[in-house]
């Protein structure tokens, strides 16, 4: 077993396991932690005595908030730009790496799943839910943009679902992500146990899981789908907000709380994200993870993310000062720099296995 205390590392019996240790940090991924599964996840792929691997996490209110953002700052405070750019497109790497990775890996995540914690989780080949699942991906509210392959799952949503939960961030419950295909099985969090030992004597991982699922009930996202996609059809993020900030009738109250939300988050956040889920959906998850790395080089040599990292986590005052204060002062031009084609060193994922 791994003796670095933020994960561990172990091989028992059949199964690689691999536990995210920093409950206290909820999980937060740091970049020495996604180094090590990397390097873990290309050794367990070519050992045949690895029938697969199973991620999870020290119990506690999250199975991964996402990557450990005040650690960020630090670097940006200590002006290591190159090492930021390399260090977090080492996320995106591994992010194609599971995709990759053929053997089977199964997912047991329970509480928070927000961010990079999505990425590291939804590539496998079983995601399981516990009762306490919820996924978020809440970039924009940092002045960030979604991200870990976003480009290409959000756009895959049913109607404008997608575009809704890049633009408010909002958490949705696993009968919800069991309906948007975010996961293959919900199963409550008592039977993690017997699911791990299943792994570890290599028993057929499918019927183990089938036989343990249960029904999460209906999807409280999808009975708004209709208002959802009506009113994020707006063809710029000012026409969604004023469909939303104008309704009436029974859905008004929901409308308006949605707005409001929204006008929290980075106007810069706003504009790009919906360039990002509506202009530019990826084909494949490769093309979708070379345009965010693209993206995310902008946003990491910016101030906006900085900011909100600021405003949120290091002094709390919750009153970041965005780049601009309103939607208006955003040109077309400025979000499509955010686009523009890559050069020579810009981040392109390899398949490790290969």
């Amino acid at each position: 077993m791994s003796n670095n205390k933020d994960i561990l590392f172990e091989k028992r019996g059949r199964c690689g396991l691999v536990t995210l240790n920093r409950p206290k940090a909820l999980n937060a991924l740091n970049y020495d932690m996604i180094a090590q599964m990397e390097e873990r996840y290309v050794d367990w792929a070519g050992n045949a005595d690895v029938y697969g691997v199973l991620l999870e996490a020290a119990p506690g209110r999250a199975f991964c908030s996402g990557g450990d953002l005040k650690a960020l700052y630090e670097m940006r405070e200590r002006k290591k730009t190159t090492e930021i750019l390399d260090k977090y497109t080492s996320e995106y790497q591994h992010n194609w790496t599971l995709d990759r990775f053929i053997k089977p890996h199964v997912s047991l995540m329970d509480g928070y799943v927000f961010g990079g914690g999505v990425g590291i989780s939804l590539y496998g080949t079983h995601k399981v839910a516990g009762e306490n699942y919820r996924f978020a991906m809440p970039e924009a509210v940092i002045g960030f943009f979604p991200d870990a392959g976003a480009t290409w799952f959000f756009p895959r949503m049913p109607g404008q679902t997608g575009l809704y939960l890049a633009l408010t961030g909002n958490q949705i419950d696993r009968a919800d992500a069991f309906a948007l295909g975010l996961l293959t099985h919900c199963i409550d969090a008592r039977e993690f146990g017997a699911i791990r030992a299943a792994m570890c004597e290599a028993d057929p991982i499918d019927p183990v899981l089938d036989e343990r699922h249960v029904d999460p009930g209906e999807s409280a996202l999808l009975r708004k789908q209709e208002d959802i996609d009506r009113h994020f059809a707006g063809e710029s993020v000012e026409e969604i907000l004023n469909s939303l900030e104008s309704a009436a009738g029974p859905n008004a109250e929901w409308a308006g709380a949605t707005a409001a939300k929204m006008r929290r988050n980075s106007p810069l956040s706003l504009k790009v994200a919906y360039w990002q889920i509506r202009r530019s959906p990826s084909p494949t998850l490769e093309s979708a993870l070379e345009l965010e790395g693209r993206i995310a080089r902008h946003f990491l040599t910016g101030v906006e993310l900085y900011e909100g990292i600021r405003a949120l986590l290091i002094d709390k005052d919750n009153a970041p000062k965005w780049s601009h204060s309103a939607l208006a002062e955003i040109s077309d031009e400025t979000v499509a720099a955010y686009f523009t084609p890559a050069d020579e060193a810009a981040f392109r994922p390899i398949n490790p296995f290969i």
